[in-house]
C-alpha cells in the first residue's frame, strides 16, 4: 500500500475481502478520467485456488463508507467475485442471443460527462469472446443519468459494475451496440427503464424457462467447452439473474435438469460442458453468426444502388 492510500478505506477493503473469502494481493494508488487519484485494489483468492487470476477492484480515494450499507453492500459484491473468480475466464459472460462476451478495460470510477449532459460516465471494452475467430470488439461509454444515479448506493464500482454489465448485454440484445476491428466508443445509455421504483430491484429481460435454459447451456458451452477446457462455470451468478429477471435458485434448478440430460456435470453451484453439449458445436456456432449479424448495421441494398423510388 502507498503513503497515499487512506488507511480507512484500505482497512475496509480489506476486511470486506476477507468476509468474502478473497485476499489483499496488492492496494496502490491510480488515477481516474480527470487525472484525480484513486485506490487500486487487486484481490484473489487463498492458496491453491488462486490459479494466477485477481480481480481489480477501484475506488474513489477519498470515498467513504459512512452509511450503514455501504460495507455490507461491498461484502455481497466480493462474495460474489470470489465464486466468479473460479470460472476460467471470470471476465467472460453470454448474451441472451448467443453471443460470448468478454468485459474489460474499464476506467473506474464513473466521472461525469464532458459534453456538458447531466450524466455519469464510465469507459470500457467488450470483446467477442468465441476462441478467437473473429477478433472482433466494442469500445463503450456507459451513460447513467442523474435520476438513476439516486438509484445506486454509490457511484463506485462495486454497487455499479451489475447494472452496468447488464445494460451493456441488453443494449447488445436490441442489435445496437456493433462489434468492429477498430472504431469510436460506443454509447450504452443506462436509464430508469431497467429499474423498478415499485419493486425496487433492476428489470432487464422477462424471460421464458425455455429462454433461461437455452442461455444456461449456451453458456456453459462457451465459457466451459470452448473457452474453459470443460473446467467449470458458475452457474448460480446473481449477475445472470438479474439480467434473466429470475433467481440464483432457478437456474440451478434448470442446470440441475440438464445434467439429468447429460448435457452438463453439476458440482454444487458450477456446471462443466460434456461431450453431448459440445456435439452442439454447429448449432451455437450458427446462433452466434446470426446474433452477431444483428448487431451490424442493415442497409436498403436497392436504395444503395440508385433503384429505389425518390
Amino acid at each position: 500500500m502507498t503513503a497515499e492510500l487512506k488507511s480507512s478505506l484500505f482497512t475496509s477493503v480489506q476486511s470486506a475481502a476477507s468476509h468474502a473469502g478473497l485476499v489483499l494481493v496488492s492496494a496502490t494508488q491510480g488515477s481516474d478520467f480527470h487525472g484525480q487519484p484513486t485506490a487500486v485494489f487487486q484481490l484473489g483468492l487463498p492458496g491453491a485456488d488462486a490459479a494466477g487470476k485477481t480481480l481489480r477492484l477501484e475506488l474513489t480515494d477519498a470515498f467513504e463508507f459512512d452509511k450503514p450499507d455501504l460495507l455490507p453492500s461491498l461484502t455481497a459484491h466480493l462474495a460474489a467475485e470470489a465464486r466468479r473468480l473460479r470460472n476460467p475466464r471470470p471476465e467472460c459472460y453470454v448474451t441472451l442471443a448467443g453471443l460470448p462476451i468478454a468485459f474489460g478495460k474499464f476506467q473506474w470510477p464513473f466521472h461525469r460527462s464532458t459534453s456538458g449532459a447531466d450524466t455519469y460516465i464510465v469507459h470500457g471494452e467488450m470483446q467477442l469472446a468465441d476462441g478467437g475467430t473473429h477478433n472482433l470488439h466494442a469500445k463503450l461509454a456507459a451513460s447513467v443519468t442523474l435520476t438513476f444515479a439516486e438509484i445506486v448506493p454509490a457511484m463506485e464500482q462495486p454497487f455499479a459494475e451489475s447494472f452496468v454489465y447488464n445494460a451493456i448485454r441488453k443494449t447488445v440484445d436490441y442489435g445496437q451496440l456493433e462489434f468492429l476491428k477498430s472504431g469510436n466508443r460506443q454509447p450504452v445509455p443506462v436509464t430508469t427503464r431497467y429499474y423498478s421504483r415499485w419493486q425496487k430491484r433492476f428489470l432487464f429481460t422477462e424471460t421464458t424457462d425455455a429462454e433461461r435454459l437455452d442461455y444456461l447451456l449456451r453458456k456453459v458451452y462457451w465459457l466451459s467447452g470452448v473457452l474453459g477446457e470443460s473446467k467449470p462455470v458458475w452457474i448460480a451468478d446473481p449477475r445472470d439473474a438479474q439480467y434473466l429477471n429470475t433467481t440464483e435458485q432457478d437456474l440451478l434448478r434448470m442446470a440441475s435438469h440438464e445434467a439429468g440430460e447429460g448435457l452438463v456435470v453439476l458440482d454444487g453451484e458450477f456446471a462443466a460442458a460434456t461431450p453431448a453439449l459440445l456435439a452442439r458445436a454447429p448449432e451455437y456456432q450458427a446462433k452466434l453468426e446470426e446474433a452477431l449479424n444483428f448487431t451490424k448495421p442493415q442497409f436498403n441494398e436497392s436504395m444503395r444502388s440508385g433503384h429505389a423510388n425518390m
